[in-house]
């Protein structure tokens, strides 16, 4: 540890966010550009170097992360690198969309705010990139072996990275017209800008992996001839079976779920559209769903100029502080937390008054039915309150106005609809997720699943480390049993829980 006593004499920071009334008039990410490596040393100072790092055990990939904190303090940047892609293909993506489940591992947490690992992870991609430390790197040799990955998630690109670099002949079929799944087209780019993907694409690319776009498994090409033409398949399709609000009135016009809504806006960032056909200007919009999605729709709607946003959350509003009874450290506690999104809605005062005291979040609210006019256009939510079993509290049902209701509600598994998992003849669990055994092998010789499609909705470090443990599995069945490629955790693995 480069400062014994940097826990004890340095606060954390973390780094600053741009003025709420300067970045919702635009889609640039939502952080001050260049405040973070200023802080990042001090910040990796406070790391205690633990002889037992829970950090470790908190994140799935297993990060190295005491390592690269005491790297970074020394200003090491070029060896905190390279002990930082030792574990994680894609540091940037986590460094900016994930949750941070080491900070609530962090030993330091226990009775003091834990190191921003977070943002000292995001600092080191992002010096990597800009020092020149995250080069290609493609194989010394190849093998005669050829793999075929389903979906360009970060799963599907953790894979197909691993095991190009192994020495096989990698191609990424995805069904969008670009690259990266959900982060292309799902998450907002003021979570992170598509600069980070498009990057990462290109050193793939420049180590042998290949891509076929605009190419659906099971509908443009057989699933069941894709699997006879390469010696592996790797179905990372995700989980898009998306879950419905059974009420009255979901037919109505201006009902959409949050996947038809959130790929609009992202293509007008891209440039494809002038203007989003689901476009919440001037519009009243209520969000059913309270996960991270949804608050990626009322940031999406804020900047899009909607009348007003109101997010609904059926669980009541957490505490402000861990409940050491019921969430212990270090398990990943359920907290009341203010993400930019909903720093924006409450500064900017963009919900009704119904939830203007809890920045556009209705908590412990159910939706009862919805409302329209003549031509059946969607104008008005029902909800009322509801107990910890979900049942409704008599006198609590109150309406908003809403001329655009989306549906955040979560994913069951993978898209039955698109004929590959009938093309393959693959199994499922009864959740509707695809059924695999310790070796992320389906019942299809020489199948593999895993991320999303396999696991359930999940965070984006298990999508990479599931990415990563897939690539060593079949690495293993092409090679005959054995492999040198790293499998952090394996299909059955959970977070860790009370």
């Amino acid at each position: 540890m480069a400062d014994p006593k940097g826990f004890l004499t340095t606060p954390r920071r973390e780094w600053p966010r741009r003025p709420v009334g300067e970045r919702v008039r635009d889609w640039d990410e939502v952080c001050v550009p260049g405040a973070l490596l200023p802080l990042v040393g001090a910040q990796a100072d406070r790391c205690m170097d633990c002889g037992v790092p829970f950090c470790h055990e908190a994140c799935p990939l297993g990060n190295l992360i005491p390592e690269w904190n005491d790297l970074v303090a020394r200003e090491d940047w070029r060896a905190a690198a390279e002990r930082l892609h030792a574990t994680n293909n894609f540091p940037e993506f986590t460094g900016r969309l994930c949750p941070a489940p080491c900070e609530a591992g962090c030993v330091l947490a226990i009775n003091q705010p834990a190191v921003t690992i977070k943002n000292v992870e995001c600092a080191i991609a992002d010096r990597a990139w800009e020092e020149g430390f995250a080069g290609p790197s493609p194989p010394e040799r190849l093998s005669d072996r050829t793999v075929a990955v389903i979906g360009s998630g970060p799963t599907g690109l953790a894979a197909a990275q691993q095991l190009t670099r192994a020495g096989h002949t990698v191609a990424v079929y995805e069904r969008d017209d670009r690259i990266g799944g959900l982060m292309r087209y799902g998450i907002p780019a003021f979570k992170m800008e598509k600069r980070h993907l498009e990057r990462r694409i290109g050193q793939m690319r420049a180590e042998g992996t290949k891509f076929r776009t605009s190419t659906a498994v099971g509908r443009d090409v057989d699933a069941a001839a894709l699997r006879a033409r390469y010696d592996a398949v790797v179905v990372s399709t995700g989980a898009t079976a998306w879950r419905e609000l059974d009420v009255p009135g979901r037919e109505l016009t201006g009902v959409h779920q949050a996947m038809e809504y959130l790929p609009l806006a992202n293509r007008v960032c891209e440039g494809d559209l002038e203007a989003s056909p689901l476009s919440a200007a001037g519009r009243d919009v209520v969000i059913v769903g309270g996960g991270d999605t949804g608050a990626d729709c009322l940031g999406t709607a804020v900047r899009e100029g909607a009348a007003s946003v109101t997010q609904l959350d059926i669980y009541d509003r957490p505490g402000a502080e861990r409940d050491e009874e019921a969430e212990p450290w270090p398990t990943y506690p359920k907290l009341y937390r203010l993400s930019p999104a909903h720093e924006e809605a409450g500064v900017l005062r963009t919900a009704p008054e119904a939830a203007r005291d809890c920045d556009a979040r209705l908590f412990a609210a159910s939706t009862l039915r919805l409302t329209g006019d003549a031509e059946g256009r969607v104008r008005a939510l029902h909800l009322a309150g509801v107990d910890a079993e979900r049942r409704v509290r008599p006198g609590t049902e109150r309406v908003l106005p809403a001329g655009l209701v989306l549906l955040a509600l979560g994913f069951s598994g993978p898209d039955r609809q698109d004929g590959l998992v009938a093309g393959l003849g693959l199994e499922l669990e009864p959740r509707g997720t695809i059924a695999r055994d310790a070796g992320f092998a389906t019942n299809v010789p020489g199948v593999f699943a895993a991320g999303d499609a396999a696991r359930g909705q999940s965070l984006i470090v298990w999508a990479i480390a599931e990415g990563r443990a897939v690539a060593a599995a079949v690495d293993r069945y092409l090679s005959g049993g054995t492999t040198c490629l790293p499998a952090p955790v394996g299909p059955y693995d959970r977070p860790m829980t009370a």
